[in-house]
């Protein structure tokens, strides 16, 4: 990810719509699990502040300025690492939370075997993605993706790492013709690319919040057919 990414994140992910919304979900497919965490890519630390109200909980990033940030919330255990080769022994942990981090990996089948080989038999991985390559453009080029999901290729590569899925929905369901539009607007621009988090009024970003808690709670029962980004919640076998 661009350095300059990870500045914007920390000034926005405690309050902007899109970080909160996709912590809230994470959190709520985790539910009452306690134990020990890795928060696998744990960028400027929001999340992994949730995981530490709940045990043990272990911050993993390659970017030494994202950790660096994270240590000033006060995290207490931050590990340098890459997704691909985890600096963990075999069954470490009850829960891993990766989101928006596989796709910066450009080997993520090696990464999705390491998650379940540091996890326990028995424990689960919590991941979100971006869908669809009809959408990449700017946004993923300063992110530095190197792919966009679709649900079968995803349940694919879960799969033959050795999960059970039990749960795989795309998300961002109702704003997705939206979000669709403002990227194929973006690929026409020629200036340098830079993640696309527009400015909204404080009242629209709580709204946004509250729309997405309404997901949130449909994909706990449901799997949507459309989204920008895919959740998914598997089992280590």
């Amino acid at each position: 990810m661009n350095p300059a990414e990870y500045d914007r994140m920390r000034a926005l992910e405690d309050h902007y719509w899109w970080f909160v919304a996709r912590r809230l979900l994470a959190l709520r497919l985790l539910d009452s699990a306690s134990g020990r965490f890795l928060d696998l890519g744990c960028g400027t630390g929001a999340v992994l502040a949730e995981l530490e109200k709940r045990g043990d909980a272990v911050g993993l990033d390659m970017n030494s300025a994202a950790l660096t940030m994270t240590a000033q919330r006060g995290a207490r255990r931050l590990v340098m690492g890459k997704g691909e080769r985890l600096p963990f022994g075999d069954h470490a942990f009850d829960r891993v939370v990766a989101l928006d981090v596989f796709e910066h990996i450009e080997d993520d089948e090696a990464a999705f075997l390491e998650a379940r080989r540091v996890l326990k038999p028995g424990g689960r991985l919590i991941l979100s993605v971006p869908a669809f390559m009809s959408l990449w453009g700017p946004h993923d080029m300063a992110l530095m993706h190197f792919r966009r999901y679709r649900k079968h290729e995803l349940r694919g590569k879960l799969e033959a790492a050795g999960f059970k899925v039990r749960r795989l929905s795309y998300s961002v369901f109702f704003l997705f013709p939206l979000v669709w539009l403002i990227r194929q607007f973006e690929k026409r621009k020629t200036a340098h690319p830079e993640a696309s988090l527009p400015s909204v009024p404080e009242w629209l970003n709580r709204s946004l919040i509250g729309l997405q808690s309404i997901e949130g709670w449909l994909i706990q029962r449901a799997s949507l057919p459309w989204g920008s980004s895919l959740i998914a919640e598997v089992e280590a076998l």
